[in-house]
C-alpha cells in the first residue's frame, strides 16, 4: 500500500475515505462560501499533501455536489506540489445560489500512477482505423 502523508491547517477534519471501497478521499471546504448562479470561485481546502514520485492526485467532484448544480471542474495535484489543495467550483444549478459552510465535503482526491514518457517529435503519426476523426467520429 502507498502512504500518503498530509498536513492539516487548523480545525480541518481529516480527509478519509468513507467506505471501504471507495476510490476518492473526502475533502472538505475551509472557509464559508456563497456561490451565485453561473459563478465560478476557488475554494480552499485545508489540506497539503506529499504525493509520492510516480503517482498524482486527481481531484474530483462528488455525486451529490453535482447533482446540486455544483460543477468541480477536475484538477491534478502534481507529485512535486506542497500547497495548500483548492478546488474550483462552479454554480450551474438553475435553483440559485449555494452556500457552502466549513467542513462541507467538496471533492474527492484519487492517487494514480503515472507514467513519464519520452517525447519524439515525428513528421506522421502511424494510421489507424479511427485517423483523424475526432468528437462523435465513433458513434453515439
Amino acid at each position: 500500500m502507498t502512504t500518503l502523508r498530509y498536513k492539516l491547517l487548523a480545525g480541518m477534519p481529516p480527509p478519509a475515505y468513507q467506505t471501504a471501497g471507495a476510490s476518492g478521499i473526502d475533502l472538505c471546504a475551509r472557509l464559508p462560501m456563497v456561490i451565485h448562479p453561473g459563478a465560478t470561485v476557488r475554494m480552499p481546502l485545508g489540506i497539503a499533501v506529499e504525493i509520492p514520485t510516480g503517482y498524482e492526485g486527481q481531484l474530483r467532484p462528488r455525486s451529490s455536489r453535482s447533482l446540486e448544480g455544483v460543477l468541480l471542474h477536475d484538477g491534478t495535484i502534481d507529485s512535486d506540489y506542497r500547497g495548500e489543495i483548492s478546488a474550483v467550483l462552479t454554480n450551474v444549478s438553475r435553483i440559485g445560489v449555494v452556500y457552502i459552510v466549513p467542513g462541507d465535503r467538496i471533492a474527492q482526491l484519487v492517487i494514480a500512477p503515472v507514467e513519464r514518457v519520452e517525447l519524439v517529435r515525428v513528421e506522421q503519426l502511424s494510421e489507424t482505423a479511427r485517423g483523424t476523426g475526432a468528437f462523435g467520429s465513433t458513434g453515439r
